[in-house]
């Protein structure tokens, strides 16, 4: 079994109010990862993530594409060795 890989992103620019995390979502289901996406106060958009490999860089290259009425500007990713602390994926507020 492959090693479960741990991702926190940070994606700026126009991703918020434009289904941003309910995308992150259903990619991260989609792909079989676990964790969360948020909404920050500074506009803009936290995710942890949880998975294998290339599902993490799936992942990631969908994140910097968006949803059609995002426009993703920058995305800061910092990466470790999965906990396996989640059960699935969800949004938080």
């Amino acid at each position: 079994m492959e090693n479960l890989e741990r991702a926190e992103i940070y994606i700026s620019g126009r991703v918020q109010g434009v289904y941003f995390r309910a995308f992150t979502q259903e990619k991260a289901f989609n792909l079989g990862i676990s964790g969360y996406v948020m909404n920050l106060p500074d506009g803009r958009v936290f995710t942890v993530a949880e998975g294998t490999h290339d599902a993490i860089v799936a992942f990631i290259s969908d994140l910097k594409t968006g949803p059609t009425m995002a426009n993703v500007t920058d995305i800061e990713i910092s990466c470790s060795e999965g906990t396996g602390e989640f059960s699935g994926f969800s949004i938080r507020r």
